[in-house]
């Protein structure tokens, strides 16, 4: 026991242990595997990009490290605690400093609620201050996300998609959380509009001290903004590491593919070829392949993917691959004969 509260202690803000969520499938004769065995940890101050296709589980993982979902095995630390083990008390009073911001900003609001109501709710279900402060408060936060007191006692649809996602920042703004994930958070807003609002996301973090988990399937999004940056696929990190090792010098081969599809800014006559199409769709997560998930795949893939999970290990400092031919230099290359045969 003396160990295991060593090892709390020594947990960062975030610490995900062995994670698998598990759902039953439709019919109750399948189990879907969402996540299926994460470990990693997010440090105090940081913003921990989450990158992967659709289906890798990335919503999954971003509600449960809010305790929206429990963990089926494994554990979510928050700052050292495992919230699955407070009482009903203590766990509401230890979920505010845990928040998330959802991808759809107009489903996130109730559209019978002004927006100050909206703003000020998560204060009265708390029962902090009184109907008066909690107004000051709110408002005061809506004019650090850069909307105008006016804007208070409208209703969602008298504002626009960014205007409204500033309302849910603002919304988690006041309880002062330490951790934000941010689930897709500017994939419904025109492009127009999304470097404001990582520029808002950037000023609150230096401003309150924020720690971010980023999830999203943009690229230029995550290197842009991330500290680090993790690669999922099918419910397991694929990759692990600093942002500008991951994009400058990936270790996996499906990061390299994610990388090869980012849009270049250049005249046709000036880009390089370098795009590595995926065959196939990624597999059911009710039956994911045996040893490497990614091998069906993989262009790089050998028999012993088949037979053998990759370690989830350091090969770099800092930077950690699944995968059984990853080295410092970089992903294996590709065997496109040794796949067919597979």
């Amino acid at each position: 026991m003396a160990a295991q509260q060593q090892n709390h202690a020594d947990a960062g803000i975030l610490a995900v242990r062995d994670l698998r969520i598990l759902f039953p499938s439709r019919d109750g004769r399948d189990t879907v595997k969402a996540i299926d065995g994460m470990d990693f940890e997010v440090r105090s101050g940081e913003t921990f990009g989450i990158i992967g296709e659709s289906g890798s589980g990335k919503t999954t993982l971003g509600r449960a490290l809010v305790s929206l979902l429990r963990p089926t095995h494994g554990h979510i630390l928050h700052d050292g605690t495992d919230p699955a083990t407070l009482g009903s008390r203590a766990f509401r009073k230890h979920r505010r400093d845990y928040q998330i911001i959802f991808q759809d900003p107009n489903a996130a609001l109730n559209p019978r609620m002004t927006i100050i109501d909206s703003v000020v709710e998560p204060l009265e279900v708390l029962g902090e201050g009184n109907a008066a402060s909690r107004r000051r408060r709110g408002i005061a936060v809506l004019e650090r996300v850069g909307l105008s007191a006016e804007a208070a006692d409208r209703y969602p649809h008298q504002l626009s998609g960014g205007q409204k996602q500033r309302v849910n920042i603002a919304r988690v703004l006041t309880l002062r959380p330490k951790v934000i994930v941010c689930d897709e958070v500017v994939a419904a807003l025109d492009v127009s509009i999304r470097g404001d609002v990582l520029n808002l996301f950037a000023d609150l973090q230096r401003e309150f001290g924020l720690t971010y988990v980023f999830i999203t399937h943009d690229i230029s999004v995550v290197s842009h903004i991330s500290d680090r940056i993790a690669v999922t696929y099918l419910g397991k990190l694929m990759e692990l590491g600093p942002a500008e090792d991951v994009v400058e010098r990936p270790l996996h081969p499906y990061t390299r593919a994610l990388l090869s599809a980012e849009p270049i800014p250049l005249p046709s006559h000036l880009r390089v070829d370098r795009r590595i199409i995926l065959e196939g769709e990624i597999p059911s997560p009710v039956s994911p392949p045996s040893g490497c998930r990614f091998r069906t795949r993989c262009p790089s893939v050998q028999p012993r993917c088949a037979d053998e999970v990759p370690a989830w290990r350091d090969v770099r400092p800092g930077h950690r691959v699944a995968c059984h031919f990853a080295t410092a230099e970089g992903p294996p290359a590709d065997n496109q004969q040794a796949r067919s045969a597979s």
